[in-house]
C-alpha cells in the first residue's frame, strides 16, 4: 500500500482570481452535484429563468424522492441580496410546482457568524442550506472544498412531557378557556404560514395550539393562547461558530 506523503495547499479566492469565475464554479457542480454533500443529485437545469426575478443559477433534484433544490452560488463574502434572492427563487419554484419538496440552498466563499445567525432565523419555516466553499491551490491543481455550515432543520416534537399531557380538544375548547380572540389571532398566523405551506392547518391540544399536515404534527412553531393574546414558540436551530 503507497504511504500517504503530506502536500501542503494553498486557500486562493475565486473572486479574485482571474482564470477561475463564478461560471466556471457552475460548470464543476453541473458536472457532478455530488461534490455538494447534499446526496446523488441531478442537474435540473442551469440559468433558470424566473418569471419577473432574473435567472436562478442552479435547479438541482433527487432522482428518487424527487426533492428540488434552488440553489444561488456567490463569490466571495455572502451578502444581504444573496439571501434574499435565495429565498424569492425557492419561493417561486415551489409555488409553480407544490407537487415536489423545495430546499434553498445558498453557497457562498465566505459565510460569517452575523450572516450565519440572520440565515439561521429562516430555518424551520423555510427549508434552508448554507454551504461554505473553498478553492485550495494543491500541486498546481485547483480543488473544491465544500462545508455545509447550515443544514435543514430537522423537526422534533413537542417535550415530551408535554406531548403525553397535550390530549386533543377543539376550538371550542380554548374559546371557552378565555376568549376569542387569541384562536383569532391563531387564525392570522395560520394565514401567514400557509403563504409558505398551504397544506397546514391548525391542531387543539390542551395546553398549546399547534400544527398538522394531513393530520400528522408539524410542531415547528406552538402557540400559547392567554386571554387577550398568544405567545409563538419558535423552533430554531441552534447554531454555534
Amino acid at each position: 500500500m503507497t504511504e500517504l506523503q503530506y502536500v501542503k495547499h494553498e486557500v486562493i479566492s475565486l473572486k479574485n482570481h482571474a482564470q477561475f469565475d463564478e461560471k466556471w464554479l457552475q460548470a464543476r457542480i453541473a458536472e457532478d452535484p455530488a461534490i455538494l454533500g447534499l446526496g446523488d443529485l441531478e442537474l435540473k437545469e442551469v440559468e433558470r429563468l424566473q418569471p419577473k426575478a432574473g435567472r436562478l443559477d442552479m435547479l438541482l433534484r433527487d432522482p428518487e424522492t424527487r426533492k428540488r433544490y434552488e440553489v444561488e452560488i456567490m463569490l466571495g463574502q455572502v451578502d444581504e441580496s444573496h439571501i434574499i434572492r435565495t429565498i424569492e427563487y425557492w419561493d417561486i419554484e415551489r409555488k409553480r410546482y407544490p407537487q415536489y419538496d423545495h430546499c434553498a440552498v445558498i453557497i457562498a466563499e465566505s459565510i460569517n457568524a452575523g450572516f450565519l445567525n440572520v440565515i439561521s432565523l429562516f430555518n424551520g419555516s423555510i427549508p434552508l442550506v448554507a454551504i461554505q466553499m473553498n478553492a485550495l491551490r494543491v500541486d498546481g491543481n485547483v480543488m473544491l472544498h465544500f462545508t455545509k455550515i447550515l443544514d435543514e432543520m430537522r423537526l422534533g416534537p413537542v417535550d415530551e412531557e408535554e406531548e403525553a399531557a397535550g390530549q386533543s380538544v377543539d376550538r371550542a375548547y380554548w374559546e371557552t378557556k378565555g376568549s376569542k380572540k387569541p384562536a383569532a389571532i391563531a387564525d392570522e398566523c395560520l394565514a401567514i404560514i400557509r403563504e409558505i405551506e398551504r397544506r397546514l392547518d391548525l391542531k387543539y391540544n390542551r395546553y398549546y395550539i399547534g400544527l398538522a399536515s394531513a393530520a400528522a404534527p408539524n410542531n415547528f412553531v406552538i402557540f400559547r393562547p392567554k386571554k387577550q393574546w398568544i405567545r409563538a414558540e419558535v423552533q430554531i436551530a441552534d447554531q454555534q461558530l
